[in-house]
């Protein structure tokens, strides 16, 4: 009989018997199925009744579990986000994220991913595994964002038999409180280290500060570096520089100069970046004595301040603004025969140049002439701006030949400041030589470099000149309607109004006129107490058949208010409402303070509501409108005077407004007495005059008339006598 093939022979099963050698994490293990093998041509059947196939049975048990066939991409996994608190992470990320993650990490961050809190469920997914190790609880960590589901997954991993935390699970732990803003309780883990038995050392307090330092928590920084005192910790140089750079970024000078008091007091030499950490600092805050001493002291422990080092403080000195200070360093650079740079010249140049100080700057320009240096163009640019704001055309013109002699092609800044120059110069036919020159060289003009001579021509009357400019500006692209709008809000600005409406007198005729020109010199006669004339301008819009926009609208009805045709004013705030639009701020301001002058108090503070209710910053006075309204509800004065006190603390001093809202709070909820209480006491001290008094005291009673009468018609409406009411007035009107 032949051999039997190897492939007829029955596949074995792989049974392990017997008790596993106890451990301190385990003590008694019994041994059965460890191995999951099965024949592919006699399969274990699964529903066989056969006693010997139980170990088979146990297998497809779905109380057992098996971590191999565990898979976190199944269907009926609930799609829920990992980063349960803080993000709409979906559950495609969640399975990038887990991709570098071991298998058992990815296990236990799909179980918090499911169940999105601590509780039963978790404990019993991290139960089925053998033990969590130190370096899996860090991996964990440090995809966690949830720090209360962290924190409880943290002490269970601890409270296992045998588990103790290594520093790479504390340092996790600190990075995953970090991460959800819980920098509070980062700081607390090298109280539960050293509770643990686990005694932190300099990069646990390093990690904190570190955190502290990259989010610009200054104080925080501090209150670590004294804990890590108190542990008896002593930082090395390359922490202490980093515990006084963030101190002193955010702004906590004195604190730094006692961190570095303790430095020198543990014995420890500073280094070159601890020198300039300080004195950068100092420079900040103006210290200039403190700073010249701290200099000489890194001359004698270590080195002279190199170029670098001087550059860096001139350009701290820059940005606070204090030049005295940058010359004293430059000075001090000489004496120290420091060999200065393009780059420490171009700094102070620009600087001193922006602080109108172009003389002193132009002799380090010639400095740098005579030492050969390779001039950046915006040495040249500073240079010619500073020429021309101080008035010294000449010297800017002169600096324009020597760029383009250098080899330099001058860019549109320096064109634009020349122009500028000239112009203010009354030399307007060189500036427009110059933007000739600008169009030859392809430079592309814009508004800057055309403003200036169009404020020119405007001055002088030169109308053809004027439009001929305005006609090439077209042909080179520009946006002519935007561009007159900008310079007729220039010349509003600079307080030339009467030249802008006389130039625009003569642009309509040739057709340059649109809204927003309008807009800009209604808006400007208005500011200017010349109400009648913006309305002018306002009429003669309708005559060009220009469409006014909301804007133009409001305008109007600021200028009607003004001239207490509160009517007409009213009516232009409907049709802004008709084109879905809103007033402006000060529209609605300036139209309820001329409703309540006239008493119409209800409509008043209706359009308090509307206007709180469809613009975005509110005037703080409607706000208080309605509190005080709101208030009256309790028919007491002293309540009302609370709120009026706190408007004046908030330096919104009551007027019309307010006491109009008194009125109609009181008339609807309150009373006259309560009433003339509040107005009594604000004329005790002497918020309101007597006078006024009188009046509002008038405008009480009529208001009061008024909702008595109001209530009267609707009684009558209630009870069907209206028409009774009609035929006896009419009776009472035939006789």
């Amino acid at each position: 009989m032949p051999p039997e093939s190897p492939a007829a022979k029955p596949s074995k099963f792989y049974f392990y018997y017997g008790h596993r050698k106890p451990s301190q994490n385990r003590p008694t293990v019994r041994g059965g199925l460890f191995s999951n093998r099965q024949s592919q041509k006699h399969p274990v059947n699964r529903n066989s009744s056969n006693p010997l196939d139980f170990k088979a049975q146990k297998i497809d048990n779905p109380t057992s579990f098996i971590l191999q066939n565990w898979d976190p991409e199944q269907k009926n996994s609930p799609k829920i986000p990992l980063r349960t608190s803080k993000s709409n992470t979906s559950s495609e990320d969640f399975f990038q994220i887990c991709q570098k993650l071991t298998p058992i990490a990815r296990y236990i961050c799909d179980s918090f991913r499911k169940h999105k809190k601590w509780g039963p469920p978790v404990i019993d997914d991290l139960g089925k595994l053998r033990r969590i190790t130190p370096n899996l609880v860090a991996e964990v960590l440090k995809v966690q964002n949830d720090p209360v589901l962290s924190s409880r997954f943290f002490h269970w991993a601890g409270k296992q038999k045998g588990y103790k935390h290594d520093f790479a699970s504390y340092n996790a732990f600190t990075y995953c409180l970090n991460r959800s803003n819980q920098f509070r309780a980062a700081d607390q883990v090298p109280e539960l280290m050293h509770m643990q038995g686990k005694p932190p050392t300099e990069k646990q307090f390093e990690i904190l500060i570190r955190m502290h330092a990259d989010n610009n928590r200054g104080l925080r920084v501090f209150y670590v570096y004294e804990k890590m005192r108190k542990f008896g910790v002593k930082p090395r140089v390359f922490l202490y520089n980093r515990i006084m750079d963030a101190l002193i970024k955010t702004g906590h000078l004195d604190l730094a100069m006692s961190v570095y008091h303790d430095l020198k007091e543990d014995g420890l030499m500073e280094e070159s970046i601890t020198f300039m950490i300080l004195i950068k600092g100092l420079c900040k805050e103006g210290r200039m004595d403190e700073m010249f001493d701290l200099l000489g002291q890194m001359r004698v422990s270590l080195c002279k301040p190199d170029v670098f080092a001087y550059t860096a403080m001139i350009r701290v000195l820059v940005a606070e603004g204090n030049l005295d200070g940058c010359l004293k360093v430059w000075e001090e650079m000489g004496r120290d025969d420091v060999r200065v740079d393009a780059t420490a010249y171009t700094t102070l140049i620009t600087a001193l140049c922006v602080g109108h100080r172009v003389e002193k700057a132009y002799e380090l320009f010639k400095e740098m002439k005579e030492k050969g240096y390779l001039i950046d163009r915006v040495v040249y640019n500073a240079l010619t701006e500073g020429f021309v704001v101080s008035g010294k055309v000449g010297s800017a013109c002169d600096l324009l030949k020597d760029l383009i002699d250098s080899g330099y092609r001058p860019d549109l800044s320096i064109y634009n400041s020349l122009i500028k120059g000239l112009c203010d110069v009354n030399r307007v036919d060189k500036a427009y030589q110059l933007f000739q020159v600008t169009v030859k060289e392809g430079l592309q003009p814009d508004f800057e470099t055309v403003n200036p001579i169009l404020i020119s021509y405007a001055e002088s009357r030169k109308v053809d000149d004027f439009c001929s400019l305005l006609v090439q500006m077209e042909k080179l692209g520009l946006p002519i309607i935007d561009d007159l709008s900008r310079f007729f809000s220039c010349l509003v600005e600079k307080e030339r109004l009467m030249v802008g409406l006389s130039i625009f007198a003569d642009l309509k005729i040739k057709g340059y006129y649109t809204v927003p020109i309008y807009n800009i010199l209604v808006g400007a006669l208005y500011n200017y107490g010349q109400a009648k004339k913006a309305l002018s301008l306002f009429s003669e819009m309708k005559d060009l058949n220009l469409e006014p926009d909301s804007s133009t609208y409001s305008l109007a009805i600021r200028c009607h208010v003004e001239l207490e045709d509160i009517k007409e004013a009213c009516f232009y705030y409907n049709k802004i409402r008709e084109i879905s639009c809103f007033p402006s701020v000060a529209a609605y301001h300036s139209l309820v303070k001329g409703l309540c002058k006239i008493g119409e108090i209800d409509a008043a503070i209706l359009l308090v509501r509307d206007c709180l209710a469809n613009v975005n910053n509110g005037p703080i006075e409607f706000k208080y409108t309605l509190t005080i309204v709101h208030i009256c509800k309790l028919n007491d004065a002293v309540k009302v005077l609370d709120v009026l006190n706190e408007m004046i603390q908030q330096g919104c001093k009551p007027d019309d407004i307010a006491y109009c809202a008194v009125i109609s709070g009181m008339c609807k909820h309150g009373t006259i007495e309560e009433a003339r209480k509040v107005f009594l006491s604000m004329k005790d001290r002497e918020l309101l005059t007597e006078a006024n008094m009188i009046i509002y005291d008038e405008m009480l009673i009529d208001h009061m008339k008024k909702k008595t009468a109001d209530l009267v018609v609707s009684g009558l409406k209630f009870f069907g006598l209206e028409n009774k009411l009609k035929s006896k007035g009419c009776t009472l009107l035939s006789n």
